[in-house]
């Protein structure tokens, strides 16, 4: 895109989609931003994987988190994507238990397609091996302003160092308030580069 002429003027990632941003940013060099998807996933699949699930809702997210109260400890908001659209993630159990009631309440409710929880008390087991193997990571200061779905704001890409990714994985991904505040700076045209469109209905 960049080599005909279309650079954006902000751009803002979701969960891992931040890497990609980051690179895009001038953050991180391409090297580095594969080196943080490569070796965080080697992580995730060896101590996360099959321990534990996620699942979206059709609730805002405070009604969600009254909800959450009967799976204290076992569930938490891993991602609010707009102002009915939550993820929540945890336990197994605590998920399927989770979809079941809000099934049968008429709430829609379904698990999504993986076996571990992102954005939850369970990315606590990582963080001292996730700083060790991405100490090596060289941020920098970008050229495109960054807006972090982990502050809701646009942050200097010269701190995307390994505590970084590690909260980009542990803390909720806060798209709704990051793409409100993108609104609010003046940003009034969002593109959806990826796969399919996941997140344009929620911007």
């Amino acid at each position: 895109w960049r080599s005909l002429g279309v650079v954006p003027d902000a751009v803002v990632g979701h969960s891992q989609g931040e890497i990609a941003a980051a690179v895009v940013a001038g953050g991180l060099s391409l090297e580095d931003g594969a080196r943080v998807v490569v070796l965080r996933a080697r992580l995730i699949g060896r101590e996360l994987a099959g321990r534990g699930g996620m699942a979206s809702v059709a609730l805002p997210v405070a009604v969600v988190e009254e909800r959450l109260g009967r799976w204290a400890g076992r569930l938490g908001v891993a991602v609010v994507n707009g102002p009915s659209a939550t993820v929540v993630a945890g336990d197994t159990d605590a998920v399927a238990e989770f979809v079941t009631v809000c099934e049968a309440e008429g709430v829609r409710a379904r698990r999504l397609p993986v076996d571990y929880a992102s954005h939850s008390a369970h990315v606590e087991t990582l963080a001292a091996e996730l700083e060790e193997v991405l100490a090596g990571i060289r941020p920098r200061a970008g050229v495109i302003p960054f807006y972090s779905t982990v502050e809701a704001a646009a942050i200097d890409t010269a701190s995307l160092d390994a505590g970084y990714w590690f909260g980009n994985l542990r803390r909720p991904v806060r798209f709704q308030e990051t793409v409100e505040q993108l609104l609010a700076d003046g940003f009034p045209v969002f593109v959806e580069a990826s796969a399919h469109p996941v997140l344009t209905a929620a911007v």
